[in-house]
This record gives structure tokens, C-alpha cells and sequence, in this order.
């Protein structure tokens, strides 16, 4: 004879049960409409994000995946005015390095670029991925150590759509010297820089990146970068 199964304990195991996620064809169209959006911001308005803006987009973009759940990703928020002044500093002469190796038929068009929003964006902060992290174990690494900068990689991919879904738009500053940045923002010699970002609302919204408004390059068609075998 089978035990009885009363209703308040059916309830009970029901909670208990992961619930089914299901995503329908509206939401499906919103994401991509989200991915259409997000943009390279580099014009920014001056006004401050909302008090703890950018530390729970950073607690989204810990729900980015990672090899071995590592999660090696370190944010360094940049606050400090004479911090921020030195790494404006790195850029304009990164920036007039790259200038010079321009060829000259390319070198008048990328002077006329704005590739940083630095000076105008109210939040700045840098992302490292500590190659000595103990956690994970290791899993995934012995063949290809350098997953855990990919890792690193995702949770930058994350917190831009996180940051796009909220107003907010968000610039990745690579003219940077790799090691002036790390000597600057004081960090462990282990952990590898990533990137260096501005967020902050975006004077304007378009879903065309700026880059291929100004002529430098277009974007291809996937069909054109998918190979079969």
C-alpha cells in the first residue's frame, strides 16, 4: 500500500523543484534588439550614475560564465582624480603613438576619431583576470591556460548588456600601455589587464557604431565569416 501523499507536502516538494525557465519569441526579440543596441560609447554626458549603479552591474556580470567557475575577473573602480588623470595621460600618448604608425592615407581620418570617452565619463574602472587563482582547481587550464582571460572576457561582454538594458552605455578604452596601467592602479603582478571602461549615459543612442559612421570600417555579413568543414 502505497503512503499517502498529503497536499501540503505536494506543496511543498513543487517549491523545491527547479523551476522551467521559458523564453518566448518576444523576449527573444527584445534580446536581440538589446544586441542591436549596445554600442562602443565614447560621447558621454557628465551626470553621475545612480548611487550603487556600478557595483550591481558588477554583481551581474559575476553570473558570466568562466572556466572551471574560476571566476577570475577583478573590477578595479577608479575614483581617485590624479588615478584617472594618469591614465588619461597613458592614453594621449598611446593614442599620438598610434597616430604616427598610421599610413598617411588613414592617418588624417583617425586624427579626427574620438576613441575615449575619458574625460567626460563619470565612472571609470578597469578589468584583470587573476591568472593565480586557486579557485577552480585548475579545471580546464592545463591545455589552455589562457581561459581564464577569455573568462575574464565574458564578464566584460556581460556587464555592457547589463549596463545597455539599464540607460547606461559603456567604452572600451584599449590605447592603453598594458604595464603603465597595471604600475598605476597599484595591482598584483599576477593578475593580467583585460580592459579599461567608461560608463555612463551616452549622449546619444544609435544602433550603427560609431566607427562605421565615420567611414573607418564596416561590418560584415556573418555569412562571410562562418567556414564549414
Amino acid at each position: 500500500m502505497s503512503a499517502r501523499v498529503s497536499p501540503q507536502n505536494k506543496a511543498v516538494d513543487a517549491a523545491a523543484a527547479p523551476r522551467a525557465i521559458g523564453f518566448d519569441n518576444a523576449f527573444r526579440a527584445r534580446l536581440r534588439e538589446l544586441l542591436v543596441w549596445r554600442r562602443d560609447v565614447r560621447r558621454f554626458r557628465r551626470d553621475p550614475l545612480p548611487g550603487g549603479a556600478l557595483e550591481a552591474l558588477i554583481e551581474l556580470a559575476c553570473l558570466a560564465p568562466s572556466v572551471g567557475l574560476s571566476q577570475p575577473w577583478r573590477f578595479v573602480v577608479v575614483e581617485d582624480s590624479a588615478t584617472r588623470a594618469a591614465i588619461c595621460k597613458n592614453f594621449e600618448t598611446c593614442n599620438a603613438q598610434a597616430l604616427a604608425a598610421q599610413a598617411p592615407a588613414r592617418a588624417s581620418l583617425y586624427a579626427k576619431l574620438k576613441l575615449a570617452g575619458l574625460e567626460e565619463a563619470p565612472a571609470h574602472f578597469a578589468v584583470f583576470a587573476d591568472r593565480s587563482t586557486a579557485q577552480g582547481h585548475g579545471l580546464g587550464r592545463h591545455t589552455m591556460p589562457e581561459m581564464i582571460d577569455y573568462s575574464a572576457v565574458t564578464a566584460v561582454h556581460t556587464i555592457w548588456l547589463a549596463a545597455r538594458a539599464q540607460g547606461i552605455g559603456m567604452g572600451w578604452v584599449s590605447i592603453l600601455d598594458p604595464a603603465a596601467v597595471a604600475t598605476i592602479l597599484d595591482v598584483p603582478a599576477e593578475w593580467k589587464f583585460i580592459g579599461y571602461f567608461c560608463l555612463g549615459y551616452p549622449l546619444a543612442d544609435d544602433v550603427i557604431p560609431e566607427l562605421e559612421q565615420a567611414g573607418w570600417e564596416q561590418r560584415r555579413l556573418p555569412a562571410s565569416i562562418i567556414v564549414r568543414r
